[in-house]
């Protein structure tokens, strides 16, 4: 018994000197915090291992949460767990709530881990949430543990720009896309089958969209001898990310830019051409006419009733969902993706929708994270070759399988057994359909994107100039909170007079007493804020 006892304070005794070493390096809390065996600090080189468990704070993606409660239902997740033992604790807001609760778990100090968030809607912007205290600076961590995403930056040094801010920091883990074909995804779509009909094609300008739409109000396509046809639901929302109609006349519902110079596209003179013609089509009734209060299960009830001859939409969720759904009753169903349009046929579209390489969104490192070395390690798995199959594809045999040297989706995913749309069995294995700190492979869109016509709407959307959107730019702190303050005002003064202009109810010659108004509000000062972020942008 003595000779028992003599060893175990012994062991006692060493595993406390561990400890205390373990503890003055900085490398972490003990072998408790590491991930079995590739957890294990390595001494030699200053390698460090996987943590042992780590606290995610993330949204919860709704074709994820129509099967799982949390991400640990992704076999993606599952899978990473097995290769690297750190075992993760999900946070997720509640949906529709997560910039309040991503507000009030910053103002409360408790913070995880890790949040994955869009840090360009940040108030103050990434360098204030470093300066603050919210989450750290990761250029020489990423340099020192993360060789994969290093990799991606140094071929890809238009990544390495958009992740770094004005002040030199790298704070994030970004979700990346991975392909010029990955950045377009919307636009406007028609019912070809009911342009068929009517002996009419795909309009591009303005001028042939009236035509067009004339006549779907008049030449009753869809056969039920009522006058119930919508020939355009208009989007506003939409409108903001496509510049549908709008772009036709080089300007956009926000802020855009001409040879580097910041505009503010409402208070435009071309805008109020845009909202006369707009209004013009409302009053003989070629848009909705309760356009304004549609909300998304308006917009699916509406279409599926083969009521609506052209919307706004994604090519997934709007194109490719609309087609099944209504095919089921109407095998003749055809939607097609429409040109960006223009003023004058011929002409290359000045505007479609083209989204960033990096659009803000990714992983960051919150300064409450003890084992900050490892968890960049951990990171940084998504990024390997290894970690980019599990995150695009999810576990080979299963979701998708090797054809040929390609990774093809399985039936699991394509043609789900159990009923589920294309993106909610993806959301079981992987994060392909939606985002995350990772680098998209266009081989997923090639299959979500399923249908003929959805392949032919990419390639349609793509076909713009595109140079006068903004990049994703960051406000100084000080900036960040004028700026906040101002627009504030003018969106909700400019959402509520546009759909007036639109409706009829106040006249169009009111348009320069509206550009006064938003003058007034300070317009030109944010201005001013967007074009010294433009301009930062440009110097890094």
């Amino acid at each position: 018994m003595g000779t028992i006892r003599k060893r175990t304070a012994k062991m006692a005794i060493l595993i406390l000197i561990v400890a205390m070493i373990a503890g003055c390096s900085g490398k972490g809390s003990g072998a408790e915090e590491q991930g079995g065996e590739q957890g294990k600090e390595v001494a030699s080189g200053g390698e460090v291992g996987y943590p042992g468990k780590l606290t995610y704070w993330v949204t919860l993606n709704a074709n994820a949460s129509a099967t799982m409660q949390d991400m640990n239902g992704i076999a993606a997740y599952q899978e990473l767990e097995k290769t690297t033992g750190t075992k993760i604790t999900f946070q997720h807001p509640p949906a529709g709530q997560e910039a309040d609760a991503f507000n009030i778990m910053v103002s409360s100090g408790n913070l995880p881990d890790v949040i994955e968030y869009g840090w360009a809607n940040v108030s103050g912007g990434p360098d204030k949430a470093i300066s603050d205290g919210t989450i750290i600076r990761l250029n020489e961590l990423i340099e020192e543990h993360a060789p994969n995403l290093t990799k991606v930056l140094n071929d890809n040094p238009e990544y390495r720009k958009l992740i770094t801010t004005d002040d030199g920091n790298i704070y994030v883990f970004p979700f990346l896309r991975g392909d010029e074909y990955l950045l377009t995804f919307n636009g406007l779509i028609i019912r070809q089958d009911w342009l068929d009909q009517l002996k009419l094609e795909v309009p591009e300008t303005i001028d042939e969209w009236y035509e067009v739409l004339k006549a779907i109000k008049t030449g009753d396509p869809n056969g039920n001898g009522k006058a119930d046809e919508i020939p355009l639901l208009l989007d506003l929302d939409m409108t903001g990310i496509n510049h549908a109609f709008v772009g036709a006349w080089g300007i956009t519902t926000g802020f855009y830019q001409v040879d580097g110079q910041v505009k503010y596209g409402p208070i435009q003179p071309e805008f109020k051409s845009y909202l006369e013609t707009m209004s013009k089509w409302y009053a003989e009734g070629l848009i909705d006419q309760d356009f304004a209060a549609t909300d998304a299960t308006l917009k699916d009830a509406k279409v599926t009733n083969s009521q609506v001859g052209a919307f706004s939409g994604y090519m997934g969720s709007s194109l490719g969902r609309y087609t099944e759904l209504m095919k089921a009753s109407n095998p003749d169903v055809k939607l097609a993706a429409a040109p960006n349009v223009v003023l004058k046929k011929g002409d290359m579209p000045i505007l479609g929708q083209k989204d960033s390489a990096y659009n803000g969104f990714g992983a960051a490192i919150t300064k409450a994270n003890k084992n900050p070395a490892e968890t960049v390690k951990w990171l940084d798995y998504k990024y390997g070759e290894e970690g980019h199959m599990l995150f695009n594809f999810g576990v080979e045999g299963v979701s998708y399988e090797m054809k040929d040297g390609y990774p093809t989706y399985t039936d699991e995913v394509m043609k789900n057994p159990d009923g589920l749309s294309i993106t909610q069995a993806l959301a079981k294995y992987n994060l392909a359909s939606y985002s995350g700190p990772f680098v998209q492979d266009r081989r997923y869109i090639e299959q979500y994107s399923a249908l003929p016509e959805q392949k032919a709407a990419i390639e349609t959307w793509m076909k713009a100039d595109n140079s006068r959107l903004m990049p994703v730019i960051s406000p100084t702190a000080e900036e960040s909170t004028r700026y906040a303050s101002i627009m504030n005002d003018v969106n909700t003064y400019y959402e509520e007079m546009v759909n007036k202009f639109i409706m009829g109810v106040e006249p169009i010659s009111g348009f320069d007493k509206f550009v006064e108004t938003i003058q007034g509000m300070g317009i030109e000062e944010a201005v001013k804020i967007q074009q010294a972020a433009l301009d930062r942008f440009n110097s890094r």
